[in-house]
């Protein structure tokens, strides 16, 4: 379902300068000093509304973790929890993320998370899905060595693209499934708000955590 876009939506984004982060692509190489420490930084892309993210953080107080999502009225949502919940190590980016490598450096993020992903199911946009050959070359240089992808969908036509592109890109899957919440991985503990939705209404969540 598409948000409705949010009246005066910059005036509104711009109340929440602790959170959001401005000329993201100017702070490619120094995320740590905006959280003011040296620990391990991990992004999702395609954040929506937060519920992810913020779970994570607020359980790994010792860890840092930026959200990014390009819709401005979603993102508001996000921000909103997050002044809520008064967290120290959670950022969030406005942005459509053409190339990871645009934001961030060369072994500056210690994971991935991509959950819910837009399935950009005619094969002229496969370019645009975010498991894309040209997305993953992108999260391969910001990713430390060792570092993971983890990757939620309910879209088995883009889980089935993602797998594929994951053993092009010589990625070694580590999780996978087509029914996470039937399994005892720990991933199906923090969910997002359109997998909630998705399990209330019956529908299975594929899952697949890849090492690069």
């Amino acid at each position: 379902m598409r948000q409705r876009k949010v009246k005066n939506e910059e005036e509104q984004l711009s109340r929440y300068p602790l959170y959001l982060v401005g000329q993201p692509i100017e702070k490619k190489g120094g995320w740590n000093q905006l959280f003011d420490n040296e620990n391990e930084i991990f992004v999702e892309f395609g954040c929506g509304r937060g519920k992810f993210i913020m779970s994570l953080a607020s359980q790994n107080p010792d860890k840092n973790y930026i959200g990014i999502e390009g819709s401005g009225s979603v993102i508001l949502r996000a921000l909103e929890k997050a002044r809520q919940a008064n967290l120290p190590n959670i950022l969030f980016v406005k942005e459509y993320v053409k190339d990871p490598y645009d934001l961030f450096d060369n072994d500056e993020v210690a994971g991935v998370y991509l959950n819910f992903s837009d399935p950009w199911p005619k094969d002229r946009h496969a370019k645009r899905r975010l498991l894309h050959s040209r997305y993953l070359s992108g999260y391969r240089k910001i990713l430390k060595q060792g570092a993971t992808i983890a990757f939620k969908t309910d879209n088995k036509d883009l889980f089935h693209f993602a797998i594929n592109e994951f053993n092009e890109n010589h990625m070694r899957i580590l999780e996978c499934t087509e029914d996470l919440h039937a399994t005892d991985l720990s991933a199906k503990e923090i969910t997002t708000e359109y997998e909630d939705k998705f399990r209330q209404a019956g529908k299975t969540v594929n899952y697949c955590k890849v090492e690069i």
